[in-house]
């Protein structure tokens, strides 16, 4: 393992030391959380003036693929519960770019829908991923090659979740 290890340029000092494993700069989850945490950064201050989060901008630009959609349909393409959901789209409704309403079809479903305002936010915010692109210290084929392997991650965890929750429906 040790060895394999090193191949993919991870330190490993001492493979027969346990705690080897348990340094910071050896752990994945702390370089995608570090690296999640400095990229969203860099929407802060393009945010602002849109009067919006990160997580609401990831929410609109859901929306802004494709409205009007349910909460569970966001939740799902956003990887986002409806307890998270819900009172990020009641801000967005204060703010004046969505509405919800019930499904009339299913009054289960709650449907979120842009507004005009909503609509026209897409335009003012246009310019802010190739902005994200530029400050970023990649190329962009190392910003593609990562995304891909990004992808391709999230793809094997999503089969593993989604391999979990039919062997319990089986079970």
């Amino acid at each position: 393992m040790a060895k394999q290890l090193a191949k993919k340029g991870l330190k490993v000092v001492d493979a027969s030391a346990p705690d080897d494993f348990l340094r910071l700069d050896v752990q994945l989850c702390f370089a995608l959380y570090r690296a999640t945490n400095l990229v969203t950064r860099l929407y802060r201050p393009m945010l602002e003036p849109l009067g919006i989060t990160y997580s609401q901008y990831l929410a609109m630009i859901a929306l802004w693929e494709e409205a009007p959609q349910s909460v569970g349909a966001l939740g799902k393409r956003l990887n986002l519960d409806s307890g998270t959901l819900t009172p990020l789209f009641k801000r967005l409704e204060k703010l004046g770019l969505v509405s919800r309403q019930r499904d009339p079809v299913d009054e289960r479903r709650v449907l979120v829908d842009l507004t005009d305002a909503g609509r026209a936010m897409r335009a003012r915010a246009a310019h802010i991923p190739l902005d994200v692109l530029g400050q970023l210290p990649l190329s962009v084929e190392e910003v593609v090659a990562l995304r891909g392997m990004l992808e391709n991650l999230n793809a094997g965890l999503s089969a593993d979740d989604d391999s979990d929750v039919a062997a319990v429906r089986a079970g």
